[in-house]
């Protein structure tokens, strides 16, 4: 069931990572691909840190679980570091069209993954049915090339585009399987997570021969790596694995639906790029597939204040619990 601070994390963590391609669009102006993300997440790192050393003891920071260990290198390792490395890498090959298509199959990937090792998330047919018109209504809105998309575009920007989707599923559906064993907060887990993402892509800077020579600095240069830093690589992440948590992997990732269209919007109203007629289109078959997902999975009633709402109750006069019907369980 989604509440109204499930919808909250949903929203803010559309809105701050559909907001880091456009900044990441205009940061690659100034800095290396890979350097760029490595600068990214040596800021967001000292952030977190420094915000959790005031807010938490060190009791509540320590890994005390294999859970904890592998939920630090699954964020770390693959939902921030690598996924974000080949995503701004694989940029420079491909289109902005063909990579937010690419990056899009997000939710249809994690399923695959959630399968395979998750016992409680299952889709329901309706489910794949909202799931599959959300891709269509993405592709609509980044309106890609045939020729792109069937070979004609460079095959190694879309293949790492690729790998940096799987990186990503892979990553959250693992966080979600070691959950029980995990005694760390997601945010606890994030201050972890951040300095492995940033040694790690240190590591890809210095073996592609990035300088911080090759940087640009400017006013722009540090508006860009601000937002990317702050906002899409601190609060992005608190809203994105706090949804993990409240939701799950496959719920989780639909965000990644609502983030081309933020883009989209945030590139027309920012960097004065054109919106196609097509892309509204798009809009609208996003929204339908949410509603088709909605059908099954959320209990308005949720949403509203408590004294707007009452169980139902049978005819003699229990409460009647209705479980979720969205994803159903083994």
């Amino acid at each position: 069931m989604i509440d109204r601070r499930t919808l909250v994390f949903f929203v803010l963590s559309s809105v701050f990572f559909g907001g880091t391609f456009v900044a990441a669009k205009a940061g690659l102006e100034y800095f290396p691909p890979l350097l760029f993300v490595a600068l990214r997440f040596d800021v967001a790192a000292l952030v977190m840190l420094g915000y959790v050393a005031l807010t938490a003891s060190r009791e509540e920071l320590r890994p005390r679980t294999r859970g904890d260990v592998v939920g630090i290198l699954a964020t770390g390792g693959l939902v921030i570091g690598l996924s974000n490395a080949l995503l701004f890498v694989g940029q420079q090959y491909a289109t902005s069209a063909v990579g937010a298509i690419v990056f899009s199959l997000n939710p249809i990937l994690t399923p695959v993954f959630a399968a395979v090792l998750l016992s409680d998330e299952r889709l329901s047919p309706r489910g794949a049915a909202g799931m599959v018109l959300g891709l269509l209504g993405v592709a609509l809105v980044v309106s890609p090339d045939p020729a792109n998309l069937l070979g004609g575009g460079d095959a190694l920007g879309r293949a790492i585009l690729f790998a940096g989707a799987i990186s990503a599923a892979l990553g959250a559906v693992l966080i979600r399987r070691v959950a029980l064993d995990a005694t760390l907060s997601s945010t606890a887990r994030i201050a972890w997570g951040l300095p492995v993402a940033a040694v790690l892509c240190h590591g890809f800077a210095w073996s592609a021969g990035e300088s911080t020579s090759a940087i640009t600095w400017s006013a722009g240069a540090l508006v860009a790596l601000g937002y990317v830093s702050i906002v899409a690589g601190v609060l992005a992440y608190i809203a994105y694995f706090g949804l993990l948590e409240t939701t799950g992997a496959i719920q989780a990732n639909l965000i990644f639906y609502v983030v081309p269209v933020v883009s989209t919007l945030g590139g027309w109203a920012l960097l004065g790029e054109s919106i196609a007629p097509l892309a509204v289109v798009g809009f609208l078959t996003i929204f339908a597939g949410f509603a088709v997902l909605g059908s099954e999975s959320v209990d308005v009633r949720s949403l509203l204040p408590a004294a707007l709402t009452d169980a139902s109750v049978s005819e003699d006069g229990s409460t009647v619990a209705e479980e979720p019907r969205g994803y159903r369980s083994d």
